[in-house]
């Protein structure tokens, strides 16, 4: 063996709690994880959306009572609970759209170096936080 080429470290017996936490994950690898939660999110959430899109258009009186949701709350969730899980949901569908875009953009074009696919996960990661916060501040009333 030569200097230049260095034996990787064998791991045979990984402890989650000692070795896991010291692990960083590649952007891509964020992304990824994030795209399978973010997908999870919304299946699981399907209901309210369904229920918010039928309070939204069924008749002026439903819609008062959907914006009434976001001020007094549904039940006893109070309001900004539902703020805090509408926007849950913003960024759910926008990670996702926007991580899936990356995807079938990278199986249609076979870019599939290192190098683009830490920059497009970075590009993925700030345009799904950074329209989440634009759309976040619409919701809490901040413009």
């Amino acid at each position: 063996m030569t200097e230049l080429s260095k034996k990787r470290p064998e791991f045979r017996n990984i402890n989650a709690l000692q070795d896991l936490p010291t692990y960083r994950l590649p952007a891509a690898g964020w992304v990824s994880i994030l795209h399978r939660i973010s997908g999870l999110l919304m299946f699981f959430l399907l209901p309210l959306v369904v229920w918010l899109f039928d309070a939204s258009l069924s008749s002026e009186l439903s819609y008062e009572r959907f914006t009434a949701a976001f001020d007094s709350g549904i039940g006893f969730v109070p309001g900004v609970l539902v703020k805090l899980v509408v926007l849950a949901l913003i960024w759910g569908y926008l990670h996702h759209f926007i991580a899936g875009v990356r995807h079938l953009y990278m199986d249609m074009t076979h870019s599939v170096t290192k190098e683009f696919g830490k920059s497009s996960a970075q590009v993925t990661l700030v345009l799904s936080l950074g329209l989440t916060v634009v759309l976040g501040a619409k919701l809490f009333g901040l413009y």
